[in-house]
């Protein structure tokens, strides 16, 4: 188990799923700070404060695809534009099952994977031990 916390960022705007991704976060046993924003210029604008302070980037951004103001591949678009210095693992947890969303995603080179709702305790699990050895260099 790891001692490093992992920064977790979620964009949702489904307060229900958010809520789930906190319990199952909570089950992983691993130390995880949870962000949600409930749309992508409210991640973007968070992000960005983060860039200009001291603060550390998340390591991993989970974005849903359907939300207001600015949609999961609208803030994929912005996220680029911020030039953010080092990697981060994004996937898009969607609850689309149309074959060109996860087609769209692979796309992107900044997004490993496309994971479909509702997130798995398993699956977060796999996320987060993949976070924790780019961390500690494994």
């Amino acid at each position: 188990m790891m001692t490093s916390k992992i920064k977790l960022l979620v964009i949702d705007d489904d307060d229900i799923n958010i809520f789930i991704i906190k319990k199952i976060v909570e089950k992983t046993g691993y130390n995880v700070e949870m962000i949600s924003k409930t749309n992508g210029q409210m991640a973007i604008d968070y992000l960005t404060g983060v860039l200009s302070s001291a603060e550390t980037l998340p390591q991993l951004i989970l974005i849903d695809i359907n939300m207001p103001v600015l949609n999961g591949w609208e803030f994929l678009e912005a996220y680029e534009k911020l030039g953010v210095p080092q990697k981060v693992d994004m996937y898009m947890l969607s609850s689309s099952v149309y074959e060109n969303d996860i087609e769209k995603a692979k796309t992107y080179t900044m997004v490993k994977g496309f994971i479909s709702k509702p997130l798995s305790i398993e699956r977060l699990t796999e996320l987060l031990k993949l976070v924790e050895q780019q961390t500690n260099g494994f």
